[in-house]
């Protein structure tokens, strides 16, 4: 059986994730098993996830995916590189996905194998070295330094997210393990408009958090249900963290480097609103992505030193039928401890259980997204999605693989 891995967000899962799987599977005519990985309750534009990990890997199974695994927080807020660095560890480690799947706007891996190989290179960091300058972004720099090693239109590919994040999963691809990529199409990453028939994940987050379900209906698998997250529930307790930290633990957070930290803090103070947090502190220096995660590690009190080295374990959210041979196979065959009920969490290295201790503070702050709040304590409470079960899927499954 053919396992191909995906990594997403499915925030929320929409058709067009629907048609990456069908696209994927049509390239096999062997049987085929599909195994996502998938951010948790916060995501990597700096805030809280439309609906909870489990709702969404329901609609994620429900939409032609067979095993879902957790990103956790650590790596699913990580800027593009650490987002795929965790997601293809955890791949690696389920020692059964023998491909990576993922959607581009070009549409061609070989031109985005070798946008890889050259972020990989000596040759690309010396030519990094000789652009990096003040007052320009990371990305303006890694994008002159590849231009000049590869050319303008090959360089344009960073230019575009899906691509971008695609040539990511491709510097941490793993020996033994190939990559196909399958055309993007809808409406652009973050546009307000409908592309195709299919609007874009941030309009259909936009609907939902605004009461628009009949909007978004047409384009899930499963029927809106519940409430939707908004970091507006926890606005003021994001800046009075921000407000009351000293500028050496701003330091501390991931990726608070170049006076970052301070130019944050320096804003918190001016302000009580997110989008004029982000507006203050954003720079030409500064991309709004990178502002949106710091100010969301500070709310999260993550460390640069929470964050270990790899994966420790793997998550399991849900599966199907199909997702239990994937699991029984991964009985032999995974680097990785894999937990299917949070009841397996003790038996882990002491790491592992550190990294959950953090999911279940993240998980107890996420309850507090949504207009009626959440209890604490659903990370021990709620067991995996399992095909044909209740629509809730939400008591801890006592049943052993």
């Amino acid at each position: 059986m053919k396992t191909i891995g995906i990594v997403a967000e499915y925030n929320p899962f929409h058709t067009g994730h629907a048609w990456h799987i069908q696209e994927t599977r049509r390239q096999f005519r062997e049987e085929t098993a599909v195994v996502a990985v998938i951010s948790g309750n916060w995501v990597q534009r700096g805030e809280c996830a439309v609906t909870d990990k489990w709702t969404r890997t329901e609609a994620a199974l429900a939409g032609g995916v067979d095993l879902v695994l957790e990103l956790p927080t650590v790596w699913a807020t990580a800027s593009a590189e650490g987002f795929a660095r965790g997601a293809v560890a955890i791949l690696a480690a389920t020692g059964v996905v023998d491909t990576l799947s993922f959607g581009s706007e070009c549409g061609e891996i070989a031109p985005l194998c070798e946008l890889a190989r050259c972020l990989n290179s000596l040759e690309f960091s010396q030519a990094l070295r000789r652009v990096l300058g003040p007052k320009q972004s990371f990305a303006q720099c890694r994008r002159r330094a590849v231009e000049s090693l590869l050319g303008t239109d090959t360089a344009a590919l960073l230019d575009t997210p899906n691509n971008n994040l695609g040539v990511e999963y491709l510097r941490f691809l793993p020996p033994g393990m190939e990559a196909i990529t399958v055309p993007r199409f809808g409406a652009g990453h973050d546009s307000s408009s409908e592309e195709d028939g299919l609007p874009s994940a941030s309009l259909l987050r936009h609907r939902l958090r605004t009461g628009e379900v009949t909007g978004v209906s047409p384009f899930l698998p499963l029927s809106w249900k519940g409430e939707a997250a908004d970091m507006k529930w926890l606005e003021r307790a994001l800046i009075a963290r921000l407000r009351s930290m000293t500028l050496e633990e701003a330091e501390a957070l991931p990726d608070s480097g170049d006076g970052l930290a301070t130019r944050l803090l320096c804003a918190a103070r001016q302000t009580a609103s997110l989008e004029q947090l982000y507006a203050l502190t954003k720079t030409r220096t500064y991309a709004h992505a990178r502002v949106r995660r710091l100010a969301l590690y500070a709310l999260l009190d993550l460390r640069e030193a929470d964050r270990p080295a790899s994966p420790p374990y793997i998550r399991v959210l849900g599966f199907n039928r199909r997702g239990r041979d994937v699991l029984r196979e991964m009985n032999q065959r995974a680097a990785l401890p894999f937990s299917v009920k949070p009841a397996h969490i003790p038996r882990f290295s002491p790491e592992a259980q550190a990294l959950f201790a953090l999911e279940e503070r993240f998980t107890d702050l996420f309850a507090l997204c949504f207009p009626t709040p959440r209890p604490c304590g659903l990370e021990w409470t709620t067991g995996p999605v399992m095909e044909n079960r209740a629509a809730s899927c939400r008591p801890p499954v006592e049943e052993n693989l």
